[in-house]
């Protein structure tokens, strides 16, 4: 990676925050005493995916809603806005790091969110993409670790050298989520493009009744 590249994937941007204070203390407070980028990415995985609780009913596709330390502050989120906080984590070490997107069909899923979506299958899925060791490394930190245990998924672990993206199947041998599109990765969140394709594939009319639902006591009436 040149210096170009470097500067470009571990800069502060609208959304992925690396300079912004709360932001950077998360990430100290998270990796602790790892001295090796590796293992301080491996620690910011964890950190974001169990202290940020996945919430897919909470969606704000603004700015200011996407934005790493909001995603901190309200501690929940939905994929993107998770892989966004985790970009920014890595970023404020110096990790290079970038945004990754795919549309995905996701078999595991509440009722009311299929009924709103219309459709099995989630578009610009995100995850992040590290700089690690000399390659790209991709995870996903959106599943908290207690909605894997409710749904009966295994969670994913990360080891900073391999892939760590959502497991086909879960605990019971039944298909959970499959990758269907590859969109690419970018070094910012391309939040035009997800409204318009949002727009464009979704039905959400009646978003107040998810604004008013709770996604976990769904999930658990459901498994």
């Amino acid at each position: 990676m040149n210096k170009a590249e470097y500067d470009e994937l571990t800069r502060s941007t609208r959304t992925i925050e690396s300079t912004h204070t709360d932001v950077a203390d998360f990430a100290r407070q998270q990796i602790r005493d790892a001295s090796s980028d590796t293992e301080q990415a491996v620690r910011l995985y964890y950190g974001v995916r169990d202290f940020i609780r996945y919430d897919p009913y909470r969606i704000d596709l603004t700015v200011d809603g996407m934005k790493a330390s909001a995603t901190l502050a309200t501690r929940q989120g939905w994929c993107v806005s998770k892989s966004v906080l985790l970009a920014a984590c890595c970023r404020s070490l110096g990790i290079p790091a970038r945004l990754g997107f795919a549309d995905v069909r996701n078999h595991l899923s509440t009722e009311r969110l299929r009924q709103r979506m219309r459709t099995d299958i989630f578009y610009w899925h995100g995850y992040t993409e590290m700089w690690l060791e000399e390659k790209w490394v991709k995870a996903t930190p959106a599943f908290n670790i207690e909605l894997c245990q409710r749904f009966g998924l295994l969670p994913l672990e990360f080891d900073g050298q391999s892939d760590s993206l959502y497991h086909p199947y879960d605990r019971e041998g039944n298909r959970h989520m499959e990758y269907v599109n590859h969109r690419g990765a970018y070094s910012d969140l391309p939040i035009e493009e997800i409204i318009r394709t949002f727009r464009e594939e979704y039905s959400f009319a009646e978003r107040s009744e998810l604004d008013e639902a709770s996604f976990d006591e769904d999930a658990s009436r459901e498994t």
